[in-house]
């Protein structure tokens, strides 16, 4: 598998400099799009797995049919960590490899679910919103966790919400309940989609897990491809 080398020209190297990037493109999210209609099209699922002993940061991109949830391409890349771990920063190490597993697709991505956050973010710029500024593609967080913020636990059944709160109040996403009696998932619009779409959208790709479909696809991706990309760099020595 082909390894990415480098980091993009004019990519942030420290924490300063990526505040400062957060600060340009946050208002260059668009909210006042409702995006496209859910269960239509298709839908990509993007997520990452790192091996920081190695230095490697794997990314897999999986498109899905919306009706059908059937795989329709899948594409990996494999690139170097291009910024150290910083809480609220964690796009800058992702993204670059993230973009290149989008470019190798043959097919239009659709609308891009991304495991974790968009507008659920301490500086309201998530990998979700990060994503959909540098592609112009509609695109939602769903994170396993909330984040900093808190919320009421939604009703029981499957499609109960309950706003996930900033700590002045501002809704920032919404805690979801994709399965009856199950933890619920973290939804927060990333770029070009509403809140009430982003939930939409990821009802309809949970249909038999708390997570998307989009994501379990992604992951389990990622992690094989990052494994091809372990023993490949130990055969190679």
């Amino acid at each position: 598998m082909e390894i990415i080398t480098g980091v993009p020209d004019g990519w942030p190297r420290d924490e300063e400099a990526a505040l400062a990037v957060q600060d340009e493109l946050r208002g260059r999210v668009v909210l006042d799009e409702p995006g496209p209609a859910p269960g239509t099209g298709l839908v990509t699922g993007v997520d990452v797995a790192y091996d920081d002993e190695r230095d490697l940061v794997v990314a897999a991109a999986v498109v899905l049919d919306a009706v059908t949830l059937e795989v329709v391409e899948e594409a990996t890349a494999v690139g170097r960590v291009a910024f150290p771990y910083v809480p609220g920063l964690l796009a800058f190490r992702e993204i670059p490899t993230v973009l290149a597993a989008l470019e190798r697709l043959d097919s239009g991505p659709g609308t891009v679910v991304c495991d974790g956050y968009g507008l659920a973010h301490p500086r309201r710029f998530g990998l979700a919103s990060h994503l959909g500024v540098l592609t112009g593609l509609p695109v939602i967080g769903v994170a396993k966790n909330p984040f900093t913020f808190t919320y009421d636990q939604p009703g029981p059944r499957r499609g109960d919400n309950s706003p996930l709160l900033a700590d002045d109040g501002t809704e920032v996403g919404r805690a979801l309940r994709t399965q009856d009696a199950t933890k619920p998932v973290f939804v927060s619009v990333g770029h070009r989609v509403s809140l009430e779409g982003a939930c939409a959208h990821t009802l309809g790709l949970a249909r038999r897990y708390r997570l998307p479909e989009s994501t379990r696809h992604a992951d389990s991706l990622c992690r094989r491809a990052l494994k091809e990309a372990q023993e490949a760099q130990e055969t190679t020595g």
